[in-house]
Formats: structure tokens, C-alpha cells, sequence
């Protein structure tokens, strides 16, 4: 089983994640409420801004502060500098 670090010693199950989503548009906000409506949120930001949304196989939605091409990244193995040398 391979983690994911997804900030601040916060691991997902690499296995487990359905997709990695900016927070930003409509329905990803309504999705995330009603994660929070239902318990099915997981707040893993510390207080920290929501900068991805990780969708779990099992309903879950776990909130990040890291964006999510830094979290792609980690799936991947590849290194953050890259992921801004490549922008």
C-alpha cells in the first residue's frame, strides 16, 4: 500500500483516490458541503486555505492546503521542482 503525503504528515492511500480537484468552481464547493453535511469530510488543511480536493473511493472527501499538482506529483514521484521548472 502506497501513501500519499498531502501536507503536514497528513497520508492518503494512493490506492484509494478517485481524483485531485481545485476547490474553486460551484459544484466541487457543493460537493464539499455536503461532505461536511454527512461527516464524510476530512479536514487535513490545520486551518489553512483549501487548495485541493481529494475524492476518495469510499465517499470520502479529504481537503488539502497543497495544490493539487504538487499532490499529482507525489503520485507520480515526480520532484516539485520539476512541477514548476515545467510551467
Amino acid at each position: 500500500m502506497q501513501l500519499i503525503n498531502i501536507g503536514f504528515g497528513n497520508m492518503v492511500s494512493a490506492s484509494r483516490v478517485i481524483s485531485i480537484v481545485s476547490p474553486e468552481s460551484a459544484p466541487i464547493k457543493r460537493i464539499v458541503q455536503e461532505a461536511k453535511d454527512s461527516k464524510m469530510a476530512i479536514d487535513a488543511t490545520l486551518g489553512r486555505r483549501t487548495r485541493a480536493v481529494i475524492m476518495m473511493d469510499s465517499g470520502h472527501v479529504v481537503l488539502s492546503s497543497i495544490q493539487p499538482e504538487t499532490i499529482a506529483g507525489r503520485f507520480t514521484g515526480t520532484d516539485e521542482e520539476e512541477i514548476e521548472n515545467n510551467k
